[in-house]
C-alpha cells in the first residue's frame, strides 16, 4: 500500500512572485510606423488604467506553471476510477496517428479531391460505429457525450413531427445521468422520471403506467449507471414503441459492451457514442471530445448535413450544407450512399448479427459473435442517395465544419488496432477488473444489488461508515493522501452515501490491489481513528474547503496586495 507524504511545499500564486520591475520577455521593437491607439479604437473601449500584469523573471513564469502542470491528475500518471467515466489509457499510438501531416495539416475548405484520404477515414468510422452499435447510419458531428443527446433527441422531435403527432414527453429512470434530463430540456421536451425496482433496473410497471400518446422517447443506459445490465431490455423496447415512442441509448457505458451486445439489437432506435470514454480518446479539461450519434433506418433521413459518403468508383465526397466558400463541392455524387446494413463489409458489424438479438440469459440480450473477420473495406450501397440530403428533412448543422477531427482520427486508429476480436476484449475485461474490485472491497463497504454480478463498473455505499460518524466525501477526501483521484462519489442518487468506481480494462491487477488496499485501510481508519479522515486530506496544496460556499460565493479573482 502506498506511503503517506505528509510534506505539503508551499505554492505562491503568479502574482504573489510579482516585483515591481522584473521582466520576463522584451518585445521586438517595432518596425512599420506606429499608429497613436486613440486613431484606432473608440474612445469609450480605451483602457484607463494600465493592466495588472505580474511582473517576474522567465524563469519564475516556467517554474510557477510547470509545478502547476505537475498538480494536474490525468490517466498518465495514475489510476483514475472515476465511475461512469471510462478512464482508460489513451494509446499514444493513436497521438501518433493524429499527428501524420495528412491529417493535422489539412483545412475543411480545401477541395475534396485533395481530402479522399481524410474523407476515407471518417466515411470508415462512420460505418465501424455502424457496426459495433447496430445502427444503419451515424453522423461524426456532435462533439461531446450531451451534444449527442441533444442531436437524438432533435432527431426524434423531428421524426415525430414529420408524422403529424406532438409527442412532449421523455422518460428517464432514477438512475439517469445528469446530461439525460437536461438535454431533454434543452430539446424543448419535458421529461417524466421512473423508478428503479428492488434488483436497480427499471420498474415495469412504473414504466407502462409513464407511457402514452405523448412519449417522444425513453433515454435508457444499459448497463446501467448502478453497472447492472437491464435484463428485460427487450420488454422496456417493446414498452416503449407500443405506445410509439422511440428508445434512445446513451452509450455512456457501452465499454461494457463492445463486441458482446449492440444497442441496436436490444431494440434502440438512436445512439450516442463517446469516443473520448469508449474509443481511449483524451478527455478532461473541457474538451475536445466527440459524440456522433447513430440510428436506424428510419431516422435516417433526419441526420445533420453534411455527411461523407462514397460513390461506385470508390471516391469520397461530403453531401449536405458544406460551409459557404468550401472549394470543389457538389451537392451530389451520383447515386451512392453509404450501405444501411450494420453488419456490411468494412464495418465492425460482423461481430454480430442483427437478426440475433433477443436471446435472453441471465445476464439479459446477448448477441453471439457470428464471424471473427477483419474489418474489410467500404463498399457503396445500393443506388437511391442518402436519405435527408436533400435539406428538406435534415436537423441541420450541429457543429462547426464535420466534428472534432483529430478526436476522430485518434479514435479510428483505436478501432482499428483492436478489430472486433479485441474490442469485445476490452469489455470482457473491463467487467472482470470491475468485479474484480467489487468482490474484494464487499467486506468493507455496503454493496447494492449483491446478488448479482456488475459490468464495466459497481457501486458501494458508505452508509456503514455514517455509525462512526464518517460520510463517502470524508473518504474521498483520504484518498487524496494516498495519490488517489477519488472515484465518483453520490451519483447515481439512489444510493445513499454513493461511492461508484470504473476501473476500466487498462488496469494491471497491481494497480488495483493497491487502490483496493488504500479503500480497506480507509474504512479501517474511519472506525478506529474516525478524526483523521474528517480532517483529510492533509497532503494537498490546500486542505478541507467550504465547497458549498465556494459553489454559492465563489471568489474568481486575486486581490493580491
Amino acid at each position: 500500500m502506498r506511503e503517506i507524504n505528509e510534506t505539503k511545499p508551499e505554492e505562491l500564486l503568479i502574482f504573489e512572485r510579482s516585483r515591481p520591475g522584473r521582466i520576463g520577455y522584451s518585445l521586438p521593437e517595432c518596425d512599420v510606423p506606429a499608429v497613436p491607439k486613440e486613431e484606432l479604437v473608440p474612445p469609450e473601449m480605451l483602457r484607463r488604467e494600465g493592466l495588472s500584469f505580474p511582473e517576474v523573471y522567465e524563469v519564475d513564469v516556467v517554474r510557477h506553471y510547470t509545478a502547476l502542470s505537475r498538480r494536474n491528475f490525468g490517466v498518465d500518471n495514475g489510476f483514475y476510477p472515476l465511475g461512469s467515466c471510462t478512464m482508460k489509457y489513451n494509446p499514444k499510438i493513436n497521438e501518433d496517428v493524429a499527428r501524420y501531416p495528412g491529417f493535422a495539416k489539412i483545412h475543411p475548405y480545401q477541395p475534396e479531391e485533395s481530402l479522399q484520404g481524410a474523407l476515407e477515414l471518417m466515411y470508415r468510422l462512420q460505418r465501424d460505429l455502424a457496426g459495433i452499435t447496430g445502427m444503419d447510419e451515424v453522423t461524426l458531428q456532435p462533439a461531446a457525450g450531451a451534444h449527442g443527446e441533444w442531436t437524438g433527441l432533435m432527431m426524434i422531435r423531428a421524426y415525430h413531427e414529420s408524422r403529424g403527432e406532438k409527442r412532449t414527453k421523455v422518460i428517464v429512470p432514477d438512475s439517469s445521468h445528469g446530461t439525460n434530463p437536461a438535454s431533454a430540456a434543452v430539446a424543448g421536451f419535458e421529461t417524466v422520471t421512473v423508478p428503479s425496482n428492488q434488483r436497480g433496473m427499471v420498474d415495469l410497471d412504473a414504466l407502462r403506467a409513464a407511457v402514452g400518446e405523448d412519449t417522444a422517447a425513453l433515454m435508457l443506459t444499459n448497463p446501467n449507471t448502478l453497472g447492472l445490465f437491464e435484463q428485460q431490455i427487450v420488454q422496456i423496447a417493446e414498452i416503449v414503441h407500443a405506445a410509439g415512442g422511440l428508445l434512445y441509448y446513451d452509450g455512456a457505458n457501452s465499454n461494457a459492451i463492445m463486441g458482446i451486445t449492440r444497442p441496436g439489437d436490444m431494440g434502440f432506435d438512436v445512439v450516442h457514442l463517446n469516443l473520448h470514454k469508449t474509443m481511449s480518446t483524451p478527455h478532461g479539461g473541457g474538451g475536445p471530445g466527440a459524440g456522433p450519434v447513430g440510428v436506424k433506418k428510419r431516422l435516417a433521413p433526419f441526420l445533420p448535413e453534411p455527411t461523407v459518403v462514397m460513390d461506385e468508383s470508390g471516391r469520397y465526397a461530403i453531401r449536405g450544407r458544406r460551409p459557404e466558400g468550401a472549394a470543389g463541392f457538389a451537392s451530389t455524387v451520383g447515386t451512392g450512399k453509404p450501405s444501411v446494413s450494420a453488419g456490411s463489409a468494412g464495418s465492425v458489424g460482423s461481430i454480430g448479427s442483427p437478426g440475433s438479438a433477443g436471446s435472453v440469459g441471465s445476464d439479459g440480450p446477448c448477441v453471439s459473435p457470428t464471424s471473427t473477420a477483419s474489418i474489410g473495406s467500404p463498399s457503396p450501397a445500393p443506388e437511391g442517395g442518402l436519405p435527408g440530403t436533400q435539406g428538406s428533412a435534415s436537423i441541420g448543422r450541429v457543429k462547426a465544419y464535420y466534428g472534432n477531427f483529430g478526436i476522430l482520427v485518434r479514435a479510428y486508429a483505436y478501432i482499428r488496432s483492436l478489430g472486433p476480436e479485441g474490442l469485445r476484449q476490452v469489455s470482457e475485461n473491463a467487467v472482470l477488473n470491475a468485479n474484480y474490485m467489487m468482490k474484494r472491497l464487499a467486506p468493507y463497504y455496503e454493496i447494492p444489488y449483491s446478488d448479482q454480478s456488475c459490468k464495466h463498473e459497481f457501486v458501494m455505499s458508505g452508509s456503514g461508515l455514517v455509525q462512526y460518524g464518517i460520510r463517502t466525501l470524508d473518504v474521498a477526501k483520504r484518498l487524496l493522501d494516498f495519490g488517489y483521484h477519488p472515484p465518483t462519489i453520490y451519483f447515481p442518487l439512489n444510493v445513499e452515501e454513493c461511492i461508484m468506481i470504473e476501473p476500466t480494462e487498462t488496469e494491471s491487477k497491481e494497480t488495483l490491489d493497491g487502490f483496493i488496499d488504500c479503500m480497506i485501510a480507509i474504512a479501517k481508519e474511519a472506525e478506529t481513528n474516525p478524526g483523521l479522515l474528517l480532517n483529510a486530506p492533509y497532503t494537498t496544496p490546500v486542505t478541507r474547503l467550504d465547497e458549498t460556499g465556494a459553489a454559492r460565493k465563489p471568489v474568481l479573482n486575486c486581490a493580491c496586495g
